[in-house]
């Protein structure tokens, strides 16, 4: 058998609750303190609303209520994770951004079954192995939010972008 080659992952890694997670950094965009957040009715719980970002409508989620797992109340290190979702420029509020790191594949595994996280596992597409007691939840941000989700969010984003505009 071939030997397969070691790819190199480059991982956001941020924190939300006592979990750290890893999300690969091509599909971030930029990271930003926490910014204030106009409040969007008939948005889904999850959906906190909008944030103008230079000019640009983008909709934030919190993505504790979205993985459905406890975060810690908002402070000084709370961010918001700009991110490229479908297309869409998206925000996700985390409790903290720690760093940029790389992982080889050869450190990351895939879900075991008896993982023990409160994310649900369709979310994740891995876990990373820093060390022997620090392990890393790889999200797959393209599973986060439905494709029926996303079309709900860039209808809500796109009607309270016409609604700054009138």
């Amino acid at each position: 058998m071939a030997q397969e080659k070691q790819k190199e992952y480059q991982l956001v890694i941020f924190a939300i609750g006592n979990e750290e997670f890893g999300v690969d950094i091509s599909q971030v965009r930029e990271i930003v303190r926490l910014i204030p957040i106009t409040y969007l009715p008939k948005a889904p719980e999850f959906v906190e609303g909008v944030v103008n970002l230079r000019g640009q409508v983008v909709a934030v989620i919190d993505l504790a209520k979205r993985l459905v797992i406890p975060s810690k109340p908002r402070g000084e290190n709370t961010r918001i994770i700009i991110v490229e979702i479908e297309n869409m420029t998206m925000g996700m509020v985390v409790d903290s951004v720690s760093e940029v790191l790389r992982l080889s594949s050869e450190h990351i595994e895939d879900v075991p079954s008896v993982i023990q996280t409160e994310v649900q596992e369709h979310y994740i597409y891995g876990v990373g192995k820093l060390s022997k007691d620090r392990l890393l939840v790889l999200l797959d941000l393209k599973k986060v939010l439905t494709p029926v989700e996303i079309q709900h969010v860039e209808k809500v984003v796109t009607l309270a972008g016409s609604k700054k505009e009138e």
